[in-house]
């Protein structure tokens, strides 16, 4: 499936204005920027708040997109931009199915922010991706349980474009100190593992794969 995302990109949740607010995440960004494995900070739309140098090398041969990069907006990145599976392994089950069911989450608490719907149109727009949304989604959950779509703790692959990684699994942690929940914030690291299975060398063979390919539709 080649969608492209037609809505406008979510603009970011400004930053706290308080003087106090604002040096804490400078602290923090600082902070971010020495962890060895990519970890970024979002808002309720996923928006990408933070990101150290880590995460952009994990994405640094990802396209040019105008609504979809990892650093704009990670949950349009993996339902919308064709490289995404060239980078997120199985990419299908392992990532656009539990971000799916977040975003459907997050419609439920935030159901008239607009960035939100500016998503929940653009999921629309394509018949695939709207039927993994409406049958497909609750399909998949009664046939894993909702606990497959928890972001903290799951092991999920990645293809990773530094070869002494290649295609390997990580470990999603949610990490959100005070401070940042207060703000509508959410840090997630993504713990790397020894590389395994087939070597980095042919990811690119996988781009045909950006996308929902089937999803079951409810019985």
């Amino acid at each position: 499936m080649a969608f492209q995302a037609g809505g406008q990109r979510s603009v970011p949740r400004p930053v706290p204005r308080t003087p106090e607010a604002q040096a804490y995440l400078q602290d923090y960004t600082a902070l971010l920027e020495a962890v060895p494995f990519p970890s970024f900070v979002v808002d309720h739309r996923w928006d990408v708040v933070l990101a150290n140098s880590a995460f952009r090398t994990l994405f640094r041969e990802v396209g040019a997109h105008p609504t979809a990069m990892p650093d704009g907006n990670f949950l349009r990145f993996v339902l919308f931009h064709p490289d995404a599976a060239t980078v997120l392994g199985e990419h299908e089950s392992s990532w656009c199915l539990p971000m799916l069911a977040h975003f459907a989450a997050a419609v439920e608490r935030h159901g008239h922010d607009h960035g939100l719907q500016a998503i929940r149109r653009d999921i629309a727009q394509d018949p695939i991706m709207e039927a993994a949304y409406r049958q497909g989604l609750p399909h998949w959950i009664r046939a894993v349980g909702e606990e497959a779509a928890e972001q903290d703790g799951a092991v999920r692959p990645l293809h990773h474009p530094d070869p002494r990684w290649g295609t390997t699994d990580c470990r999603i942690v949610v990490e959100t100190p005070r401070s940042l929940e207060q703000s509508g914030y959410t840090r997630l690291t993504l713990v790397l593992r020894e590389a395994r299975r087939t070597p980095s060398r042919v990811r690119r063979s996988r781009r045909s794969a950006s996308h929902l390919r089937v999803v079951p539709t409810a019985e």
